[in-house]
């Protein structure tokens, strides 16, 4: 009598660990993709600082632009596009005196990851109430 395993055992071992294989590898990548979005929490941290200082100190959000912000320009540390340093572009818009609205959309271009769509993350700001903030975004971030 010999000992071992036949070919079904086999392929039934192989087949099991291939499911959980691309079952992990989806869960990673989707881990990786919300770690993401601590970029964009850091830079828009960064300019609800900016934007409550400037507002207190003018009384109203005028500094609180694309232009402003070094957000799109030849020597910005903020990109408007995409680039390899960031996952993201960022854009800041003001819809009144009181509220500033950043928005980061992601980059699926340049060598960036593309199996997701160009989720946005958006943060609205209004200094008028005590700098009071509203989060939405596409994807989880």
């Amino acid at each position: 009598m010999k000992k071992g395993f036949t070919l079904l055992e086999i392929l039934i071992v192989v087949i099991i660990i291939a499911i959980l294989a691309t079952l992990g590898l989806n869960q990673y990548m989707l881990t990786v993709e919300r770690s993401r979005g601590a970029e964009v929490k850091q830079i828009f941290g960064q300019w609800r600082q900016i934007c409550a200082a400037k507002f207190m100190e003018l009384g109203n959000t005028d500094a609180c632009d694309d232009n402003n912000l070094s957000i799109g320009t030849t020597n910005d540390t903020i990109p408007s596009a995409c680039r390899a340093t960031h996952h993201f572009n960022y854009s800041a818009t003001r819809p009144n005196n009181n509220t500033v609205t950043f928005t980061a959309t992601r980059c699926t271009s340049g060598g960036k990851s593309n199996w997701r769509s160009a989720n946005t993350v958006t943060l609205t700001v209004n200094y008028q109430q005590g700098g009071t903030e509203s989060w939405t975004n596409t994807f989880g971030y």
